[in-house]
């Protein structure tokens, strides 16, 4: 593995360079295809402005007409990121670029990323629950009986792990 020394830091270098080239892929689409708006939008215009409206959609069909609005960024920053990430994996030659110890891989890759994403989806869960239904969000632990208190709570510590291990698979 390739690795850089930041301090007492050993960073792993291979994923942090494939998700900078992911992350200036994400900013630079969007800020060409918006250079010269076009109210009948065409070529990569209307390409970002469908992958826009198929992720405000996706958003709205899961978490309704009244409450998607402020989660549309996150879900599609998660949503494109994760999705450029598999896709560079697939189609970028990370392969063949060699570095002085290992190789690029996407940063999917790396089941240490996919964790990250997983325990920042968990996250985010349970802040919409908390802010949604306040401290009565704790009830659903308890339902439809208190008997499934243990299996309710073991089954939050065991989403990440089972969010981040179906994502680096």
């Amino acid at each position: 593995h390739f690795y850089w020394q930041i301090g007492s830091l050993q960073v792993h270098a291979q994923v942090l360079i494939t998700s900078w080239v992911v992350i200036a892929l994400l900013i630079a689409l969007p800020v060409v295809a918006t250079r010269n708006l076009q109210t009948i939008p065409t070529g990569l215009q209307n390409f970002i402005e469908y992958v826009l409206e198929f992720i405000r959609d996706l958003t709205r069909t899961q978490m309704g007409e009244e409450e998607y609005r402020p989660w549309v960024p996150f879900i599609g920053t998660m949503f494109l990121s994760i999705f450029v990430s598999n896709w560079s994996g697939a189609l970028l030659p990370w392969r063949v670029i060699q570095l002085p110890h290992g190789e690029l891989a996407a940063p999917t890759n790396d089941i240490n990323t996919t964790v990250a994403l997983a325990l920042l989806t968990s996250v985010a869960y349970f802040y919409a629950g908390l802010h949604k239904r306040g401290f009565s969000y704790f009830g659903k632990y308890i339902q439809p009986t208190p008997v499934l208190l243990p299996i309710n709570i073991l089954e939050d510590f065991t989403k990440p792990l089972s969010l981040s291990f179906r994502l680096f698979g």
